[in-house]
């Protein structure tokens, strides 16, 4: 076996809470020829990470048939070791991890570093050993942070991918000439800002929603259209109540009328051609109202609940696409690499980041489910770069 690091390890069974997770010394495996050891060095909390501590929808270590696990899949590393047939990256570069944990045969991916791929060991761990085709170096005297680049990790190569087939299946009927600039609409959190940011250079009039004040200033302040979620504080949808609460139903149909006279009125009549939506159940009957003929409706996750319900007569003569990913290829991460570092489609980090310690991450779980983080991305720091 490899070297000793330490590591905030999540065990199997327990609570649900942050007091769950611990630290603790782990043993690294020898890397094999196709692998890299690398030193962590920023990373960034992502939602999957809450999920897996509040054992919400599984228990992770138990599910992998492991006694624990180290959390982790975004973020920067620095190359330490390469094995004898790497050719991605080379000892002493930095490089944005890529969590592919296990893909098919085309490369999609199946399970997720750090997360639900056996024996993975994620970036909670000071150093670990990844695949060669789990790193993407960043380019050679890059104009953008270490820390951006760990923002970017995750987020924005799902976007990438996200978007690749969402406006692809928008395409596919209603073309330039029939509508130049789609109406694109989001709500959720980094992802969406990721795409719609995105979206615009294919564009696109974009409006991202959100009920936090900062980050209306933000979106605004990075040119977006915002809308201000408090306006229908009632959308949040539930199929048991809306059928035995009276009360509850009124206030949802009022909050849901807004919501779509919003729409209307700030798209021209036509509905929004392609909504991101990453919320999930509480929203998603709303989205789908909202949707334009042809529109589509895009995700690659949910915050707020897996599961959905639709009418397929009306989705069929609204001729509506149903878009769902899970992250990327490998190709498709280092094409969104170059593109961030050629256009600067990239967090930006004169917007304050939420920066945590090593030693604070079950503080930065507990922020992050309380809603007490400002940024999209929080940022945390395992070793010095």
């Amino acid at each position: 076996m490899g070297e000793r690091t330490t590591a905030w390890i999540l065990p199997k069974g327990g609570e649900a809470a942050s007091s769950n997770i611990r630290i603790e010394e782990i043993t690294l495996p020898d890397i094999g020829p196709d692998q890299c050891l690398v030193e962590s060095v920023y990373g960034c909390w992502e939602g999957n990470m809450s999920h897996a501590i509040d054992r919400n929808p599984v228990d992770v270590a138990k599910q992998r048939g492991e006694d624990y696990v180290v959390l982790g899949n975004a973020g920067v590393v620095r190359i330490l070791a390469v094995g004898d047939n790497v050719t991605t990256v080379k000892n002493g570069e930095f490089a944005v991890l890529f969590c592919n944990g296990v893909w098919d045969k085309w490369g999609f991916p199946i399970k997720i570093f750090g997360y639900d791929a056996p024996g993975s060991i994620g970036l909670l761990a000071k150093r670990t050993v990844l695949h060669q085709k789990q790193v993407i170096p960043i380019p050679d005297n890059s104009r953008y942070t270490l820390k951006q680049w760990a923002a970017f990790s995750l987020r924005y190569i799902t976007a990438w991918s996200n978007w690749q087939q969402a406006h692809g299946c928008w395409r596919v009927q209603m073309t330039q000439e029939d509508c130049p600039s789609p109406y694109v609409w989001g709500w959720g959190g980094g992802v969406t800002w990721a795409e719609l940011t995105l979206a615009r250079f294919s564009g696109a009039r974009v409006t991202m929603i959100s009920g936090n004040p900062k980050r209306l200033r933000a979106i605004r302040r990075a040119g977006m259209n915002a809308v201000d979620r408090r306006a229908f504080p009632h959308l949040d949808y539930d199929s048991g109540r809306y059928r035995t609460d009276k009360e509850y139903k009124e206030l949802y149909l009022e909050s849901e009328d807004v919501f779509l006279r919003t729409v209307e009125e700030q798209t021209d009549g036509l509905g929004v051609s392609i909504f991101l939506d990453f919320v999930g159940s509480p929203v998603t009957r709303a989205t789908i109202k909202s949707l334009s003929r042809q529109g589509v409706v895009a995700t690659a996750g949910w915050k707020e609940g897996m599961k959905i319900q639709h009418i397929r007569a009306i989705e069929c003569i609204e001729r509506h696409t149903h878009v769902h990913t899970h992250y990327a290829r490998y190709a498709q991460g280092r094409a969104a690499v170059q593109f961030a570092e050629n256009t600067g489609w990239m967090p930006d980090d004169t917007v304050d980041m939420d920066v945590y310690d090593f030693a604070e991450i079950p503080q930065l779980h507990t922020d992050y489910t309380t809603g007490h983080t400002h940024s999209y991305f929080p940022i945390f720091e395992i070793n010095k770069p």
